[in-house]
């Protein structure tokens, strides 16, 4: 068992400063009770925190750290970036450089802009879409996160989810009213929407592998039939692909399945762990932008040189290795250990994964959507959480979120995991 005495002597002084001791919600514990513990460092597959105790860790901080934490090529980028400047506000070539590659690589790209986070990317999409449609109604789908966006704020997943408020308080009524929610991969409720409102609908935002409630996918037909209905009736697609976006595959998750959205909104793996967003999509919609449209939208520190020197080393570095291939291995590993340690303890609960991102459902009921996912036994994951926790394996503090395997995690890490999973289901 690990002592976490000075994380509890940490988290009282944070929440006299910081609201709930956390600077997003889900750190909190909320999900899973207790007292969050306090990193120190990370390196690799693993962090210590300020206890002095080491994890493995199966958040990556939640996805950016692919390659692992604090990867060298990563590193040596940022320090050599910062010889030149840690921020301009005045175009350079790195930004260039990112949009080629990020063109290059995903099939629905053709102009990008870069924000400063995956939320700014989801709401400047939606405002696009809203501009180039002259319409105001949104359909998003619920427990699909998409930032902390008013608008996006409605049956959410992530941490609203987690703490039980998939709607936020601020959200005025009136805004939240242009939002139309439906269950995911519930083709026939769609298709009766864009039948009977389908001319009103501005856009449509979906994570097209919801990952803000678990994980789970999309029946077969069910993004292609999102696709026709859209292209039907004049609507903007929106793919969030803040998570699955260079993680799935070198083109997001849009390159295996085929189907091309018209925006795409992108985060985490682009930064290389810093703060980082961006978006694009067909150029005549792009072109709506200001400064050559009328739809504003800005950022100082959008295309931060050092978030940018980041993010291009780690993309640079997972083509070099044909880290999607690896990262597949990785996960048919971690699976095989988790299937195991299933099997041992009698347990038939639910595992889904998809490349290297996963989640253990502790219900043996199909998981589909959000109210399928709500079947979870949350209080049998809290146990099993803080065990793992008390026994150096860090997962993700709430049932509805995934977890992510890195290139940094051994078989050493993965047979150990198996080891202490085996143990808590057996607890």
């Amino acid at each position: 068992m690990l002592s976490f005495s000075q994380s509890s002597i940490a988290f009282d002084k944070a929440r006299q400063l910081i609201p709930g001791g956390v600077n997003s919600p889900v750190r909190a514990f909320r999900g899973v009770g207790g007292t969050p513990f306090f990193v120190e460092r990370a390196s690799g597959s693993h962090i210590w925190d300020v206890d002095g105790n080491e994890l493995i860790d199966y958040l990556g901080t939640w996805g950016p750290a692919i390659l692992g934490h604090a990867p060298a090529v990563v590193r040596s980028a940022i320090h050599d970036a910062t010889a030149r400047g840690v921020s301009f506000g005045i175009p350079h070539l790195g930004e260039i450089t990112i949009a080629q590659t990020i063109c290059d690589w995903v099939p629905s790209i053709q102009k990008v802009r870069m924000v400063n986070s995956g939320t700014e990317a989801t709401m400047s999409c939606i405002r696009l879409a809203r501009g180039f449609t002259k319409r105001d109604l949104i359909l998003k789908f619920e427990g699909c996160y998409h930032g902390h966006v008013d608008s996006l704020l409605v049956k959410a997943g992530s941490g609203a989810l987690t703490h039980g408020t998939p709607d936020s308080a601020g959200v005025p009524a009136d805004l939240a009213a242009l939002t139309i929610t439906l269950p995911y991969n519930d083709e026939p409720a769609l298709r009766s929407l864009f039948h009977s409102r389908g001319h009103e609908i501005a856009t449509v935002i979906v994570e097209p592998v919801p990952a803000n409630a678990g994980l789970y996918l999309p029946k077969p037909g069910f993004l292609e039939a999102l696709r026709e209905l859209c292209s039907a009736y004049d609507a903007v697609l929106i793919f969030d692909e803040v998570m699955t976006g260079f993680r799935l595959a070198r083109g997001g998750y849009q390159e295996l399945c085929g189907i091309i959205p018209d925006l795409t909104a992108l985060g985490k793996v682009i930064g290389g762990g810093l703060p980082v967003g961006a978006f694009g999509g067909r150029a005549e919609i792009m072109d709506y932008l200001s400064p050559d449209g009328p739809v504003y939208q800005a950022g100082t520190l959008s295309g931060n040189p050092l978030a940018i020197a980041a993010g291009l080393a780690q993309l640079q570095e997972l083509q070099r290795l044909n880290g999607w291939a690896k990262l597949e291995e990785i996960g048919a590993e971690f699976e095989s250990g988790v299937r195991s340690a299933l099997r041992k303890s009698g347990r038939d609960y639910l595992f889904q994964r998809i490349g290297s991102m996963f989640c253990l459902y502790f219900t043996n009921r199909p998981v589909h959507n959000l109210a399928d996912a709500q079947h979870s036994d949350r209080d049998a994951f809290a146990r099993y959480f803080h065990f793992c926790l008390n026994h150096g394996v860090y997962f993700a503090p709430s049932q509805f979120e995934a977890g992510f395997l890195s290139l940094a995690h051994s078989s050493a890490d993965l047979e150990k995991t198996a080891e202490i999973a085996t143990l808590a289901l057996l607890a």
